[in-house]
């Protein structure tokens, strides 16, 4: 077949599609149509605007460059505009970003750039247009329109996955680069500091995207979680994913589009499946801001994490008085202590800080910068409360005659303690203080323990743990048994502070707790390489850590004291045996360490468990671990679709019994209401003049198979 023939296949292609599209959506309009005026007291309109009309036409070529005419949408109701920085976007970019103004029942859009010859753009506006009395969005709205003689008319799709969590990440913007406009990468990959890409598609909410408008030529093709919603890719702020190959739309399988009735948005069958991730390469190594909080503590923040501070020295305190503490899990803030009385503190300290930086061509060099950390009193509207209360009270005493004594102030020594609460061998009493210790004497603590048969009170032995992470955090660690009572002393003055403070006397109690409240997992992990290493992770229904088990092999492991509810099993392959997860690298093209969630023999990825149950999970990592397929990934998301969608009904069918027992108890006898019916929800504009626009369908079934392939 030559080479002509086939792209001239392609096009029919696509115009049959385009037509199917047309009359599925000029039912939907006409449908639309029929009831755009609701009758007082009538159901809630739940439809959003339908395109009426567009001027120049959706599709139009041959565009003018310079002076590109303004072009007018209307619908057939009166529309607001919503959320136009977050929602609207142009592929490929523009400079400058059109202006979106309403004009009676339609919207005026104003270009304002000067644009590419022989390119097709597109304006994508998202759910930005919404009906005026409702707010329902209209949903993968598109302007589409060609500066030459043709549309590029070819389609991708693909997932953007949390390559951690495993889930999905929403609204990210796939960068697509036409492989031979850029340079191939042997050894490092610039390409997205470099290159504008040539088109740009965004993922829905359930991490699925459709890329349109494309050429049938190979791309380069990259992902990024835009936090910052400004289109450009931050290192260390968003999350990035690639693909090791290039891939041509016209080289691909089809795939199966349908309309997501629940979601109101487009929906398909992925064909690329990008692992996102924070690539932390590029955070820069500065110093980016410095505060102080009281007399006693200051914070210095910094653009990376793990800065290399080689001293910090202050005028007026010396240097062993300063404690210095790594305050967050990512390390990149900095925690500066003031061991000494606060009599001896000015209000202002100044000194200097010397460190590893970027400079500005992103060299690491050491530097020297000046500190300066002012601390004024501000008194608190509770603290300017009690000031008064306690002046009124004075004052009334004077004038009575009285004696006067002031209350004594509460202890402001802080201490985060449990006071009572549940203990076993995976839950011990953690302690955390507001300021670093000075004084912690051990020796002074009492625990004592009674059971059925030890009425008498019996010291126990037990340890205190420091936390790697944080200094000012502690726990204390002992063999726990099962409906045993416990009670902790921790008499007055055993711990003191760097700002001089001493606890009050601390009691606590606490029980042991009954193992048959709790749940086991036992898990029987069988794996055909000996050297591999993993992590298990047992997690909440929202992926949460609960308890894990690092240097996995084949073999048994057990969960216990699972807390009772819906669990999942997050397994990392820990490749290097460092006992944690690594993250990828975008330029050096490494793709992060694989994590998998594990389903059952039904596909369930949740597992419900129960007091007193015990749980056996076969996890055979040959098999978890597979290569990745696209067959693969649209299993997994059918599968988690066919459990939402079960959940989804399940919250239904509750809230419909909560509902018809409470008419019942209220002897309410009104007629019944039309929510929650299903049909054409979100039906859209004409497939004519608004591309996808909208796409209507029923119930989320799936339909319109899409394909790219010559036939």
């Amino acid at each position: 077949m030559s080479k002509h023939r086939g792209l001239n296949i392609l096009k029919r292609i696509t115009r049959t599609f385009t037509a199917m599209m047309m009359l599925l959506f000029g039912a939907a309009l006409l449908t639309k149509c029929a009831s755009t005026m609701t009758p007082t007291g009538g159901p809630k309109d739940t439809l959003p605007p339908v395109i009426v009309h567009m001027l120049p036409d959706n599709f139009t070529t041959n565009i003018d460059t310079l002076r590109p005419p303004k072009i007018y949408v209307e619908f057939d109701e009166y529309v607001q505009i919503k959320d136009q920085q977050k929602e609207l976007y142009t592929s490929p970019a523009m400079k400058k970003a059109p202006s979106v103004v309403r004009r009676g029942r339609g919207i005026v859009i104003t270009i304002k750039d000067t644009l590419r010859p022989n390119t097709t753009y597109a304006i994508n506006f998202g759910s930005a247009i919404q009906d005026n009395n409702e707010s329902n969005p209209l949903h993968s709205m598109r302007y589409v329109f060609s500066t030459g003689p043709e549309i590029d008319s070819m389609y991708m799709s693909g997932y953007t996955a949390d390559s951690y969590k495993a889930d999905s990440v929403s609204k990210s913007f796939i960068y697509f680069f036409i492989a031979d406009s850029v340079e191939k990468p042997s050894e490092w990959d610039s390409t997205m500091f470099k290159y504008k890409p040539d088109v740009i598609a965004r993922a829905e909410k359930n991490g699925i995207f459709i890329a349109q408008n494309l050429k049938p030529v190979d791309y380069r093709i990259y992902a990024f979680e835009d936090t910052n919603n400004n289109m450009q890719y931050e290192p260390s702020v968003d999350q990035i994913g690639f693909l090791d190959s290039v891939y041509n739309p016209a080289k691909m399988p089809g795939f199966t589009i349908w309309f997501d009735s629940l979601r109101h948005y487009p929906s398909a069958e992925p064909q690329l499946y990008f692992r996102m991730f924070m690539d932390r390469r590029f955070a820069r190594h500065t110093l980016s801001g410095q505060e102080r909080l009281n007399r006693h503590k200051a914070m210095l923040y910094f653009g990376a994490p793990n800065p290399d501070v080689k001293s910090i020295r202050f005028d007026s305190i010396a240097e062993d008085k300063v404690i210095y503490d790594p305050f967050t899990a990512g390390r990149d803030t900095v925690a500066l202590w003031f061991n000494l009385p606060e009599a001896e503190l000015p209000d202002t300290l100044k000194g200097e800080i010397t460190y590893i930086k970027h400079d500005s061509v992103n060299n690491l060099v050491e530097v020297t910068e000046k500190l300066r950390l002012a601390w004024v009193k501000t008194e608190t509207k509770e603290e300017r409360e009690e000031r008064e209360r306690l002046e009124k009270e004075r004052e009334k005493a004077e004038k009575a005659g009285e004696e006067w004594v002031e209350p004594e102030k509460e202890n402001p020594f802080k201490i985060n303690i449990a006071r009572s609460g549940e203990l076993h061998k995976d839950k011990h009493i953690d302690i955390e203080f507001d300021y670093p210790l000075t004084k912690f004497d051990t020796t002074l603590i009492s625990l004592k323990m009674t059971t059925e048969q030890i009425t008498e009170p019996q010291s126990i032995d037990y340890t205190i743990v420091t936390d790697t992470l944080n200094r000012r955090k502690f726990q204390l660690r002992a063999d726990w048994q099962s409906k045993a009572k416990y009670e902790l002393v921790m008499p007055e003055g055993m711990f003191e502070n760097v700002a001089q403070e001493r606890n009050d006397t601390i009691t606590c109690s606490y029980t042991g707790a009954d193992v048959e409240k709790f749940a086991k997992v036992n898990i029987n992990v069988t794996s055909s390489n000996p050297n591999a290493s993993y992590i298990l992770q047992l997690t909440n229904a929202q992926g949460r850590i609960q308890k894990q088990i690092f240097n996995v092999k084949s073999g048994k492991y057990v969960f216990e004291f699972v807390t009772p509810g819906d669990v999942m099993l997050r397994v990392v392959e820990d490749l290097n045996n460092n006992g944690k997860w690594d993250t990828g690298d975008m330029v050096i093209m490494r793709q992060p360490e694989r994590t998998e969630i594990y389903k059952n023999e039904d596909g369930l990825e949740v597992i419900t468990t129960k007091e007193n149950w015990e749980f056996d999970l076969e996890v055979n990592m040959d098999t978890l671990f597979a290569p990745i397929t696209m067959e693969s990934v649209i299993k997994m998301l059918d599968d988690r679709e066919d459990e939402r969608l079960k959940k989804l009904a399940e919250e239904q069918a509750k809230k419909r019994k909560e509902n018809a027992n409470r008419q019942n108890q209220q002897g309410n006898q009104g007629g019944m209401g039309f929510g929650g019916m299903g049909g054409f929800g979100g039906l859209g504009g004409s497939g004519s003049t608004s591309g996808m626009g909208g796409m209507g369908g029923t119930g989320g079934l799936r339909g319109g198979s899409m394909s790219n392939m010559q036939r």
